[in-house]
């Protein structure tokens, strides 16, 4: 469940870095970039450390 929160949330987040550097999304304010890398970064280590627990 974590990975695929965890890998949807990395990639719509470098899809829309990638975007909005570009211009595309240029009207996107900087504050939904850093929640959107938040989020990725706090999924991607709540997988890491369910992963390595031992059941």
């Amino acid at each position: 469940m974590l990975l695929k929160v965890f890998t949807f949330s990395l990639t719509s987040f470098l899809v829309i870095y990638v975007l909005r550097g570009l211009g595309i999304l240029g009207f996107l304010p900087g504050g939904f970039i850093l929640v959107c890398l938040l989020i990725a970064l706090i999924s991607g280590l709540g997988w890491g450390i369910q992963k390595t627990r031992r059941f």
